[in-house]
């Protein structure tokens, strides 16, 4: 088939190289920074640049772009796109980008499904991108209709080559509640922790616990700046009910109450042990 993918960073990158992994495949691939553009094709990475005059020959165009851009992208281009087309976007947030995109699909003809791959590194850019970044990873698919399986299985079988271990299917709203428990909070919570003045001088002090917790502190601010506030009401949901439970730990430990701490330690186990296993 015939790949377009937009924005050759971490995200994109891996898939173009996924993609062009298999000889079967051609893709053609577009980012602002012609750098990237000039190592992507040295590499093979790509075949041709993605533009106006080619989009029409993709099977599948996947658009790898902060959300405002995604948008942007795809209002742009929606009059060249193909109706035998399927576009499928790769942020991190989905009501935002699925409201705004669902509708120029439908006013063109080609197909939108709002995608968001489950994997990602500690850095970012092409440079960091892997052709087997999304082997064995989930896939969250957010079609305009959950009931459409026909546009279910079809996104399926374009992303195969991909590997991807499981898809899950769901609509905006839920995606994004999810996300801001599973990825945003915890980005939130890293950043915070190590701002702690304690935190210049631990070396020799920490071990896995502070490297768990500390992994995502460094970050994209740009990124993620746009994405919390793009998913501001779900991710104030979670914020809230955090700072709501770490003040009773915080209240227990100042009151020096051994009962009422030992019953947050141990109900915060049993939802672990409940949640993921030990």
């Amino acid at each position: 088939m015939v790949v377009g993918i937009v924005g050759l960073g971490l995200i994109g990158g891996s898939f173009a190289k996924a993609y062009s992994n298999h000889d079967d495949h051609e893709v053609l691939g577009f980012d602002i920074n012609e750098e990237i553009m000039k190592k992507a094709y040295e590499e093979k990475t790509i075949s041709g640049e993605l533009g106006r005059n080619n989009i029409v020959s993709c099977d599948l165009v996947l658009i790898a772009l902060y959300p405002k851009d995604s948008v942007e992208y795809l209002k742009k281009m929606a009059p060249y796109i193909s109706k035998d087309t399927m576009v499928i976007d790769c942020c991190g947030v989905k009501g935002y980008v699925c409201e705004r995109c669902f509708p120029v699909a439908k006013e063109y003809g080609f197909t939108f499904v709002g995608g968001h791959p489950m994997a990602g590194r500690h850095y970012s850019g092409y440079d960091y991108s892997m052709k087997n970044m999304y082997s064995g990873a989930s896939m969250v698919l957010v079609p305009h209709d959950l009931g459409d399986e026909k546009t279910i299985e079809r996104a399926k079988q374009l992303l195969s080559p991909i590997k991807f271990g499981t898809f899950t299917v769901c609509d905006a709203k839920r995606h994004d509640s999810m996300i801001a428990f599973t990825s945003q909070m915890a980005h939130v919570v890293s950043n915070a922790y190590v701002k702690s003045p304690t935190a210049r001088d631990h070396d020799g002090f920490s071990a896995g616990s502070y490297k768990d917790l500390t992994r995502v502190a460094w970050l994209n601010e740009n990124m993620w700046t746009e994405l919390f506030l793009e998913n501001k009401d779900s991710l104030l949901t979670e914020l809230n009910c955090f700072i709501n439970s770490i003040s009773e730990y915080r209240d227990a430990i100042e009151a020096e109450d051994a009962d009422r701490l030992r019953n947050l330690l141990h109900d915060g186990k049993i939802c672990k042990e409940e949640i993921d296993g030990i």
